[in-house]
């Protein structure tokens, strides 16, 4: 089993790279950070939803369901809200100022150091959130294949980071645009087959599955209870400002989104991908009920750790690798395609950012484009090294869902750039003193942090969810607001 799930590995991994060839072909420069501007809107909004979901869609969306049932749609639904202010608001901004990287507009609007500040914190925030999730896919292949064979979690932690290094080396946007589309097909094939694999092991339908899910309590969607952590407002207002901060206000996703030829395809690419996430997550969390109702049909022993507590993280590849070797190979196939889609555009952006926004190559012209693309690699194998560390330094860290803490550490390192931009749009007549913008990204997230940590005694029971995002950006707002002043009558 183990030698046939490492083939398919090395098989999806060569028609990768070869995609990569023929991307990357007469590439430069242009190439690597915009496509050229000439990627299809509807390649790039079918590709956004692989980069989207990742690795953490893939295993801990449908094993969450075990302990949050059906919640989560709370936050996708929230997603439309977040896809509608990213159309209508920041690409028109994006494409009118031209941006390669986008945080050179907090230069634009505020000055250098709070560029420089946006850069940072969407530099710590994505090399966190983006390994957190390839973490997840490295830890599966690990505990059912490599670890049977006595190889240590770091050897197959750096066979994929030196793979995605190698296929984003010359193409980077450009490539990842189309490799994404591949990725995206094969996470949702693994998620449709397993589901149809276990319906008919059951001999049962899907209307069915969901309403014996139902009895037992398991898709249950609104929580109402308002002290609760996802109450269905909060998760619904969490969803809409997650996307906007994780896509709209992200290098990565947004990078991906400017490489459309025109403002018209990017926003039509944006509204397509809204609508698109909404039936993607319903099949992911009508796998997690498929999965949760076959183990208590089945008796099947769901995996637990030393406490004896469900890893939810563990139930899908757990019950995937035990059904036949076919959903393994399915699993496998979709495992393999959410982590190339965690880190391909993740380490492009990366470099982007340090290339823009740090380094100002759009303003040199003091360096030829030779030595730029130099530069650019040396950046890029950098951070695929930078990448790889904190992959394996999570390893004693995992012991439940991911995504809650995905989500958890976005709260605080976007909940900067949220303020800032939210400031630089919405107050047109102020200008905050530029020096004074990194000491109050720092500070906020550490309010937010304590007030997340005492809300209960604080708030009355009230306990923070994934909103901390919020109140973290509406503090750098407001201290951006104080420290600021009005703009210069000409």
């Amino acid at each position: 089993m183990s030698t046939l799930i490492l083939s398919v590995f090395v098989i999806y991994t060569i028609i990768i790279l070869l995609i990569a060839r023929i991307t990357s072909r007469k590439s430069n420069n242009e190439t690597f950070f915009t496509g050229n501007k000439k990627s299809p809107w509807f390649v790039v909004a079918y590709g956004m939803i692989g980069a989207s979901l990742s690795g953490v869609t893939f295993m801990s969306v449908p094993g969450n369901v075990y302990t949050s049932q059906f919640t989560y749609l709370g936050i996708v639904l929230g997603y439309i809200i977040g896809y509608a202010v990213i159309a209508f608001l920041l690409l028109p901004l994006y494409y009118r100022l031209n941006l390669t990287s986008i945080y050179s507009y907090l230069k634009m609007r505020f000055g250098k150091q709070s560029e420089k500040t946006g850069a940072l914190f969407f530099i710590l925030s994505r090399l966190l959130g983006s390994a957190l999730r390839m973490y997840l896919v490295v830890f599966v292949l690990y505990e059912f294949v490599f670890k049977a064979w006595g190889i240590p979690f770091w050897i197959p932690a750096v066979i994929f980071i030196v793979f995605i290094l190698i296929y984003t080396f010359k193409g980077g946007i450009k490539t990842v645009v189309w490799t994404d589309t591949l990725q995206t097909t094969f996470l949702l094939l693994a998620a449709i087959i397993t589901v149809v694999c276990i319906l008919k092991e059951l001999g049962i339908t899907i209307p069915e599955l969901l309403a014996a899910s139902s009895e037992k309590g398991f898709t249950k969607i609104f929580e109402t209870d308002p002290n609760h952590s996802k109450f269905w407002l909060k998760q619904i207002l969490s969803g809409a400002f997650i996307t906007i901060v994780m896509t709209g206000l992200d290098q990565d996703m947004m990078q991906k989104n400017m490489t459309c030829k025109t403002l018209r395809d990017a926003q039509k690419n944006v509204i397509t991908s809204s609508v698109l996430f909404i039936f993607v997550n319903v099949i992911f969390l009508c796998l997690g009920a498929s999965l949760i109702y076959y183990a208590q049909q089945t008796g099947f022993q769901l995996p637990v750790n030393e406490s004896g507590v469900v890893v939810n993280d563990k139930i899908f590849p757990t019950i995937a690798f035990s059904f036949n070797k076919f959903t393994s190979v399915v699993f496998v196939i979709g495992l393999v395609a959410a982590g190339y889609s965690s880190a391909d555009g993740t380490l492009t952006a990366l470099t982007t950012t340090t290339c823009y926004n740090f380094l100002n190559f759009k303003g040199r012209t003091d360096i030829s484009e030779e030595k730029k693309m130099a530069v650019r690699k040396r950046i890029h194998i950098a951070f695929a090294i930078l990448y790889l560390l904190v992959i394996i330094a999570f390893r004693p860290f995992h012991n439940q869902s991911l995504i809650d803490k995905v989500f958890e550490i976005a709260g605080y390192t976007y909940g900067p750039l949220l303020g800032m931009f939210s400031f630089g749009l919405f107050v047109k007549n102020r200008f905050p003193n530029d020096k004074a913008v990194p000491f109050i990204a720092i500070a906020s997230p550490i309010i937010s942090y304590i007030l997340n940590l005492y809300s209960k005694q604080l708030f009355n029971g009230y306990q923070f969810g994934f909103e901390i995002l919020i109140v973290n950006g509406l503090l750098t707002f407001i201290a951006l607001y104080a420290v600021s002043h009005k703009a210069e009558m000409k």
